[in-house]
């Protein structure tokens, strides 16, 4: 994605000069017209500053979608019961050797289990 060509399009799309938007982030028109030409980079704090004189949420300078995107983060388990949840964080913590040694053991348990129905 090209940051400058997109705030160039947000900016055209709102109506906006570069006048407006030097008033209403501080920056210097010459830097805006520099940013939105790829000569430089703006950082996230600027980027901020674009999208708060863009009267948009931060997000949208880089989705292009309707909506809010998708979260890239994984979502936690659902549907546990809290021994459930609480086994899960008991076994993050150990180590490989133990994990192996705790699903081995946990396998057997589940054995044994099912052939005393």
């Amino acid at each position: 994605m090209n940051i400058g060509q997109r705030l160039h399009e947000l900016r055209a799309a709102k109506g906006f000069s570069q006048g407006d938007i030097e008033k209403r982030t501080g920056l210097l028109r010459c830097y805006i017209s520099r940013a939105e030409n790829g000569h430089t980079i703006p950082s996230l704090e600027t980027l901020e500053k674009f999208a708060g004189a863009l009267e948009i949420e931060l997000y949208q300078l880089f989705f292009e979608g309707k909506g809010k995107p998708a979260t890239a983060l994984p979502k936690k388990p659902t549907g546990l019961d809290v021994e459930e949840r609480a086994l899960f964080d008991t076994f993050r913590k150990l180590n490989k050797k133990d994990q192996r040694l705790a699903i081995g053991m946990i396998g057997k348990m589940a054995r044994t289990g099912q052939s005393a129905k």
